[in-house]
């Protein structure tokens, strides 16, 4: 488990990011008609036709995920997610008390409401956790079939938002502005957390290589590749783990090395382009 020093700095990363998806939300989504897709989008839904505080909305929508996924996500991820996500319902709901609202063009409140979404929501990915909603419906779902994979199921879950959206503020538009809104959010995330396709290589040289394999394999989801190596000054035989991931899952994946072995020795490099399950497609 991360140490207190280590949580009271998610804690405040949380905060920042959750400040900033609030303000998105208070400021131009809500005023603008514009359902974002996910939790969100369904409880700024439930709050324009029953008057439901957004951020008391999200975590309705999320606790039966939460209760859901107990058994079947990481108990440290979940929690963190849990965690993150009331901390951003509540500043939803403390903000919306005072933030005006933007009177201004649809248009420029779908582009700005992306923009402080998307770093809002990578402040909270890049602390290894995530806001609920789609993201936790879709590995349940996938887990479940194995056949779709995680980014197709959020933009199916994204789009059946994005259509009741327009069913009930009577507005095409109004989809087609959360659809702008969505890409500029996702398109600043990859640009933040991913670099446009870019990954990173983790070497890890450790004694207790089949444990952490199947840790990473479990809690980070990602596979490895295991070699024998002998260290020339010990003579020492030890593990190998090479392990290509996301730069957003890199932090985990250190925390979990450090738990399991604080002796093991880790490098981690840039990977300028990751072709294959997961990653990029083959071109």
């Amino acid at each position: 488990m991360p140490n207190k020093k280590e949580w009271l700095s998610d804690l405040g990363i949380f905060l920042l990011g959750g400040i900033l998806y609030a303000v998105a939300v208070n400021l131009f989504t809500v005023p603008a008609d514009i359902a974002p897709g996910g939790a969100t989008g369904l409880s700024v839904l439930a709050n324009y036709l029953f008057g439901v505080p957004v951020g008391v909305g999200i975590i309705l929508v999320n606790l039966p995920l939460f209760i859901l996924s107990i058994r079947q996500l990481g108990k440290v991820f979940l929690f963190k997610t849990a965690i993150a996500t009331v901390l951003l319902s509540v500043t939803i709901d403390i903000t919306a008390l005072f933030i005006p609202a933007y009177q201004g063009s649809r248009l420029l409140a779908a582009l700005y409401g992306g923009l402080l979404s998307g770093i809002g929501l990578s402040l909270v990915l890049l602390r290894g956790a995530t806001t609920g909603g789609s993201d936790i419906a879709a590995k349940l779902l996938t887990k479940r079939f194995p056949a779709f994979g995680v980014a197709s199921t959020i933009f199916v879950i994204d789009a059946i938002v994005i259509l009741l959206s327009t069913l009930v503020y009577r507005d095409f538009d109004s989809g087609l502005y959360a659809c702008l809104m969505i890409f500029t959010s996702t398109t600043l995330m990859d640009r933040l957390l991913y670099h446009a396709g870019m990954g990173k290589l983790v070497i890890i040289i450790t004694s207790q290589g089949d444990l952490l394999a199947q840790t990473i394999l479990h809690q980070v989801e990602r596979g490895c590749t295991r070699l024998n190596g002998v260290g020339a000054y010990s003579g020492t035989t030890r593990q190998i783990l090479l392990c290509v991931t996301r730069r957003n899952e890199v932090w985990r994946l250190g925390r979990l090395v450090k738990q399991i072995d604080p002796q093991a020795f880790v490098t981690v490099c840039e990977a300028g382009q990751v072709l294959g399950q997961g990653f990029s497609a083959f071109s």
